[in-house]
């Protein structure tokens, strides 16, 4: 998941009340090995997750506020960050498919992946650690190519988890997982604003030192997280279980759910990141725009255990379309707080609705995409999901320097994103109703 991101994922069961059992070419899922049927998955596993994304986010945003300083300092003008931020997304694209795809195979042998993401991550933690002492010696290659370094090692902790938690997770127990790995984004990004203001002033050797070693420390827990997971799914599956079944195909079902999400990504992209603040502005917020750009990230946060607990109830394809449905009226309703009726409690109260919104498409979307890929291919659907959503970040950071909105055109153009949401959930109910094959996932 990317912290700006981080990076996730019948008729379904639930949508007209029929399982995915009835339908053709569906395996029974509860007949899947390493399916555990009990959801008393480790908790302590959930929150350390929860605690990784978080660091990794913050060390994200402590990079983003520091990188205008650290390119001037190797000889780059300020109108290269957007594009030096553009290659870290483009990274991202390729490296969270290609490690998507490694830990399906690695996931074969307990512990291989583990080991990889420590190793992974303490190389990706040096390279962070290094950035701000490279940069004073004025070499833009050597600080970009430590930069490159950096994206891609980090990647290890992007796809790789959610791997362990599709295949050793109980279907009943994966939502609130999910949910608790997202807790970890939303807290980081609702920190950022405030982050920014603390950090104001300081050396960055000293904050990029605390985030590397912070993350390092805490990535060392990752192989006993695995064994943990590891042990409940072989006590669950018991020592009888037939042998796997091959990896399902990639069918049009999971297309059709991928191309959904990342339209919805790009509108979260575009609503929270350009046009939230103009809209504050707008709506005559300029004095608190440190406090009210958190409350998205409020809402998404309070919203991540009822969106996850009714992801579990009707199935992530429908409450992908239905989330994604929630989003366009609350970003609709934002535009109009913020544009045609400026009001600044009314446009609170829609962002909060709006980060709720995005609370049920992430959680959606994550469970989905591992459905999509149980068992066998959770790495390579999870590995997808988060390319997408880099591709939408990208998306987001290209429309900063090729076109180059002013704030009153990202006023004027802030009810789009409403209409590119409610595209992404007409686009799941068409689907739904027309294609067969979705995977059970409640």
């Amino acid at each position: 998941m990317s912290p700006a991101v981080s990076r996730p994922v019948t008729p379904p069961a639930g949508a007209g009340g029929t399982g995915a059992t009835n339908m053709p070419n569906m395996p029974n899922m509860s007949s899947v090995p390493n399916v555990p049927n009990v959801p008393n998955v480790p908790s302590g596993v959930g929150l350390y997750l929860a605690g990784v994304q978080l660091l990794f986010a913050l060390g994200w945003i402590t990079y983003a506020i520091y990188l205008p300083e650290l390119a001037q300092q190797v000889g780059l003008e300020r109108k290269w960050v957007p594009w030096i931020l553009a290659l870290d997304q483009l990274v991202f694209i390729v490296t969270d498919l290609v490690v998507g795809v490694w830990s399906d195979k690695a996931a074969k042998v307990q512990g291989r992946i583990a080991r990889v993401v420590l190793l992974a991550t303490l190389v990706s933690s040096l390279a962070f650690l290094l950035l701000p002492w490279l940069a004073p010696q004025g070499s833009a290659a050597l600080f970009l190519g430590v930069t490159v370094v950096w994206a891609v090692t980090s990647s290890a902790l992007r796809a790789p988890p959610l791997t362990l938690l599709g295949r050793y997770v109980a279907k009943s127990a994966l939502p609130a997982m999910v949910a608790l790995m997202a807790l970890g984004l939303g807290l980081a990004n609702a920190a950022a604003p405030y982050l920014g203001l603390a950090l104001k002033g300081i050396d960055p050797r000293w904050p990029f030192l605390l985030s590397a070693l912070s993350l390092a420390a805490v990535t060392l827990g990752m192989v006993a997280a695995e064994r943990a997971l590891a042990r409940q799914g072989a006590a669950a599956t018991g020592a009888g279980a037939v042998p796997a079944p091959p990896p399902p195909p990639i069918s049009s079902t999971s297309g059709v759910f991928l191309v959904a999400v990342v339209i919805a990504a790009v509108s979260f992209q575009v609503h929270v990141f350009l046009a939230s603040a103009p809209l504050y502005r707008a709506a005559g917020g300029a004095a608190w725009i440190s406090h009210l750009m958190p409350v998205f990230w409020v809402g998404f946060n309070l919203a991540l255990w009822p969106a996850a607990r009714w992801v579990k109830r009707v199935g992530a394809p429908l409450a992908m379309a239905q989330a994604a449905v929630a989003g366009a009226l609350a970003v609709a309703a934002a535009h109009a707080a913020g544009h045609t009726a400026p009001n600044l409690p009314a446009l609170v109260v829609s962002q909060l609705a709006a980060g709720a919104a995005w609370a049920g498409m992430l959680c959606s979307a994550f469970i989905g995409s591992l459905a999509f890929g149980k068992t066998g291919r959770e790495g390579f659907f999870n590995g997808s999901l988060q390319s997408l959503l880099a591709v939408a970040a990208l998306s987001r950071l290209l429309m900063v320097v090729l076109v180059a909105p002013t704030p009153q055109q990202l006023v004027a153009w802030a009810g789009l994103p409403a209409l590119s949401f409610a595209l992404a959930g007409l686009l799941m109910v068409a689907a739904l109703a027309r294609l067969r094959g979705w995977p059970a996932t409640k």
